[in-house]
This record gives structure tokens, C-alpha cells and sequence, in this order.
């Protein structure tokens, strides 16, 4: 049995589930896992045991029917995402869904409006919302140090694919929700809405540099790769900024994550060269106009209260503070479904620019959610 104070979870899925869920949500004093999610029973059970989790299943329906069961986060595979997410919302639990957010923008918005009517809390992990040197960066933007932006650069080049050995799978596939698109340039277009505000047009370019990956689940045997591992993506931002976007899984040797804000009155740079850890590294720089960069000291209140050896868990437990505020106040707050069906909007327009080859416009984002 659970406290009434405490909210009872379960996990489903255990990759990042695994890794990042399951630590994040027994250490938050308020949350507690009682039901694991994998399709096979048997590392289900495993993963319970070694995580001491009383509930294993392979049946999601089961996991809805538990009365333990307050809230559900989701961390399978994004082509997974809608049905379950529908499911979970229909048995009236809390949802805290990973991006991609689903297939289509189409989707997260019925989810979106789901959570609404049912009268539950669904919020996006969307974890660069919570890290010091980023939170530090919103401030000085709040702030108007640079005045009015000249340019928004942003590179983020890392090695995470480009052994053309590793592994075929879902990621590989575009019509499964893979590619660097989804799992990185959905949280570039939700800091983008963060930080800067609302996109007006965009054109995107996607590449594939490695066609073909081995299947270990079919003897190694070579498979084809459709899905991006390369996004070259120029916006316009509704204040007239220019906005230029670099993404790539196949550096090696990349320049890791790049931010840089050009303005009338300064220049602000955030960036990391960690290409093993995608949180941790993330410095601050800083310079008026005229003058050099200079490293900023980020404020003890913006500093996590406990690191941990893999960066994404410190602000993943953030993240959950957020879902447990919301379930207290009986609403979704920021991040919620509502900006996960901006960044995935602007993932589908990209998908549509690059097929046109051409500048596509961004609808507004109260409108297209009302439809």
C-alpha cells in the first residue's frame, strides 16, 4: 500500500524507462513505481525484481486496472506513443509522455484534448527546460541583454550514430518514429518556442548518410535505413529572426550542442562538447557589444540539488516535480501536451518542406489546436 500523499506510477517501457524513469521517480519523495511495462513478461519480471517493483506485466490493460496505479509515463518507441497514451488517458490516469510525442501532430493534439476531457494532468518531457546553464541563459534573455536578435545559431553534432555498425532498429525506420529529427530536433523546437517564441515559416533539408545497418535480431543481416540521421533546417521566428538549425548523429567528432544568440546590444553562447552525455558540460558565455565572451557563474539557485553520473536524471527529476505539481494543482502545467504538439508540428513541417522543397508557413498554434 501507498501513502495518500504519495502518487503510485508505472513505468512502460525500459530502455530510457529503465535508465532515467524508474531512478528518477524513486527519488522523488513523492512518487512511487509499483508496475513495470515490457511485451515480454519475463524481462518484465526481471526488471521488477532488480528495481523492487511489485507489478510486472506485459498487458497494459492490467497495469490500467491496478487501483495503485495513479500515473503512467511512457518511454517505448514514439510509434507507440498514441495508442497508448490513449488508453492511459482513457482509464483516467496522469500521463507523462516522452518525445517524440507521437506520429503526427494530428495525434498529440487528440491526446492533448483527451487529457482535457478527462480531466487529468499530461505533460511533455521536455528535460533542457531544467538544466542551471540553460535556465540561466532564459534569464539573461528575460533580461534583454542582447537587445533585439540579429541571429539564432544552433549546431548540435554528435557521434551517436555515426558507427554505420550499430545496430538496426526502430530508430532506423521512418515510418516507426526514428530518426535524428524526432529525438533531437524535438527538444530544439521546444527550447526554440521557449527561448525565443513562436516560429512563422521554416524550410527543412533531412539526409541520410547510412543507408544500410545490420539486424542482429535477423543474423546481422543487412537492413535499409529511411530514417534522418542529418537536419539542416532555416526558420523565421514571428519577431523576423533568423533562425539556422544543424542537427547530426554521424559526426564524429563533433562540436557537440551549440547555442548562439547575436544581438544589438551582446552575444550569449551556450554550449557543451560532452558527446557521451547530452546534459552535462553546458557552459554560459556572455559578451556586450564590442566586447569579448566571457564565462558566466551560474546562480546557486538555478544549480541542481544532487547530480548524478548520467546528466539526464537530474533534470528528469525536474521534470517530475512538474507532473506532481500539476496532479496537485488539477492541471497541466509547462511543459504540457500543448508544446509537444507545437514541436511536433513543426517536425511534421519539416517532413513537408523537405518532400516540396520549399519554405513552408507555421499556422498559429492556438488555431491549430482548436481545430
Amino acid at each position: 500500500m501507498i501513502s495518500s500523499n504519495q502518487i503510485g506510477v508505472a513505468v512502460v517501457g525500459t530502455g530510457f524507462g529503465q535508465k532515467i524513469h524508474i531512478p528518477g521517480f524513486q527519488h522523488h519523495p513523492r512518487t512511487e513505481v509499483v508496475a513495470i511495462y515490457n511485451p515480454d513478461l519475463n524481462k518484465a519480471k526481471a526488471i521488477a525484481d532488480e528495481h523492487k517493483i511489485f507489478y510486472a506485466y506485459n498487458s497494459l490493460d492490467k497495469i490500467l486496472s491496478l487501483p495503485e496505479v495513479d500515473a503512467v509515463s511512457i518511454s517505448t518507441p514514439p510509434f507507440l506513443h498514441y495508442e497508448m497514451g490513449k488508453r492511459v488517458l482513457e482509464a483516467k490516469k496522469h500521463l507523462l509522455l516522452e518525445k517524440p510525442m507521437a506520429m503526427n501532430a494530428t495525434q498529440v493534439k487528440e491526446l492533448y484534448h483527451l487529457a482535457q476531457a478527462q480531466k487529468v494532468t499530461a505533460i511533455a518531457d521536455f528535460e533542457f527546460r531544467y538544466v542551471p546553464a540553460w535556465l540561466s541563459l532564459a534569464e539573461h534573455l528575460e533580461n534583454d541583454y542582447v537587445g533585439k536578435k540579429r541571429l539564432i545559431k544552433i549546431d548540435w553534432l554528435v557521434t551517436s550514430r555515426a558507427d554505420s555498425q550499430r545496430d538496426w532498429n526502430w530508430y532506423s525506420q521512418q515510418e516507426a518514429g526514428g530518426g535524428a529529427l524526432g529525438a533531437v530536433a524535438s527538444h530544439a523546437f521546444d527550447y526554440i518556442n521557449w527561448l525565443f517564441g513562436s516560429v512563422s515559416k521554416l524550410c527543412g533539408y533531412l539526409n541520410c548518410a547510412i543507408p544500410e545497418r545490420p539486424d542482429p535480431q535477423d543474423g546481422g543481416m543487412m537492413k535499409p535505413v529511411d530514417a534522418d540521421d542529418t537536419c539542416l533546417i532555416m526558420m523565421e521566428l514571428a519577431d523576423g529572426t533568423p533562425v539556422q538549425l544543424s542537427i547530426s548523429s554521424v559526426t564524429y567528432s563533433g562540436r557537440g550542442h551549440w547555442v548562439e544568440i547575436y544581438g544589438e546590444k551582446g552575444t550569449l553562447v551556450l554550449g557543451s562538447s560532452n558527446l557521451k552525455d547530452y546534459v552535462h558540460g553546458f557552459e554560459l558565455f556572455a559578451a556586450p557589444a564590442g566586447k569579448s565572451l566571457k564565462k558566466v557563474s551560474l546562480p546557486k539557485n538555478l544549480e541542481f540539488p544532487q547530480t548524478f553520473t548520467d546528466g539526464r536524471l537530474a533534470p528528469f527529476i525536474r521534470v517530475v516535480n512538474c507532473f506532481v505539481a500539476s496532479i496537485d494543482a488539477g492541471r497541466s502545467l509547462t511543459p504540457s501536451l500543448k508544446e509537444g504538439v507545437y514541436s511536433q508540428l513543426l517536425m511534421d513541417l519539416t517532413h513537408r518542406s523537405h518532400q516540396q522543397k520549399t519554405w513552408v508557413d507555421v499556422p498559429n498554434l492556438e488555431q491549430f489546436i482548436s481545430k
